[in-house]
């Protein structure tokens, strides 16, 4: 009898045992590796919101936040959004480089991360540009094939077939001023087409101290969205602004808002 419950006795203590590693084993955090991009998010969970999330492209050495817009045709990793003056665009290479603003308002995602998203030649990219006037309109332009180069190249803007209904304004409401193929210039690194540009019996040599911000200059082009916000009833007529002039021509048209953001295919 003895033998029987130490025996019983030995059994209960290994499944009692066996019942604290499974537990413990619970307990454990399993540690999942971020997303690629948005996109990616998107196709694995169809329910996800919209919202910021982790990611970490393919070579990127360590993974950050952006802002995903989850729509019924993807998921978008926002780069770029403008609704009003509180976050000025008007920064330096580094600021543009980095990033800056709030992911959840108004932000520049930064240079080097659309970089290091777009650098993955496994995927094409999709660009769209949304913009909202101070009527109430709104209008979009996509590109397909969306890339961005390196520092090196200060950042070369990339693009290839335009839709939409607010017009190609990045290849110019008229010719001579396409900006793809163009490095990214700011108040301290200039890389535009200009040296300088003659409008009228105006010559500009840098295209941001008129048009404002950072961007794609060429000479110096209709598509500039990182200029000084201007409210209504002084939207109308300024150099700087939020610029499509394809969508509102002839006069400079500031736009009341702007979003720009990509998805992979």
């Amino acid at each position: 009898m003895k033998s029987l419950l130490g025996y019983c006795g030995l059994i209960l203590a290994l499944l009692l045992s066996v019942s604290e590693q499974t537990k413990n084993k619970r307990e454990i955090p399993v540690l999942q590796a971020p997303e690629t991009d948005c996109t990616h998010i998107k196709t694995r969970s169809s329910h996800a919101p919209s919202g910021v999330y982790l990611i970490q492209p393919v070579g990127a050495s360590s993974p950050f936040q952006v802002y995903c817009e989850m729509r019924s045709d993807g998921g978008w990793t926002v780069f770029q959004k403008r609704s009003g003056e509180t976050v000025s665009f008007n920064k330096d290479w580094a600021a543009y480089k980095s990033g800056f603003g709030d992911l959840t308002q108004d932000h520049w995602l930064g240079l080097e991360n659309v970089f290091s998203l777009t650098k993955d030649y496994s995927k094409r990219w999709t660009m769209r540009v949304d913009l909202w006037d101070h009527e109430g309109g709104s209008a979009f332009a996509e590109y397909s094939d969306f890339r961005l180069g390196n520092e090196a190249t200060a950042y070369t803007l990339s693009v290839g077939i335009y839709s939409g209904n607010a017009g190609d304004a990045i290849r110019g409401a008229y010719p001579g001023i396409d900006q793809n193929g163009y490095g990214f210039s700011t108040i301290d690194r200039d890389n535009d087409g200009c040296s300088p540009c003659i409008f009228g019996d105006i010559a500009v040599a840098q295209c941001t101290f008129s048009e404002g911000g950072g961007w794609w200059y060429s000479k110096c082009g209709s598509a500039s969205l990182n200029g000084e916000w201007h409210p209504f009833g002084n939207h109308i007529g300024w150099a700087s602004g939020l610029h499509w002039h394809t969508w509102k021509p002839p006069a400079p048209y500031s736009f009341k808002a702007s979003r720009m953001m990509i998805k992979s295919m």
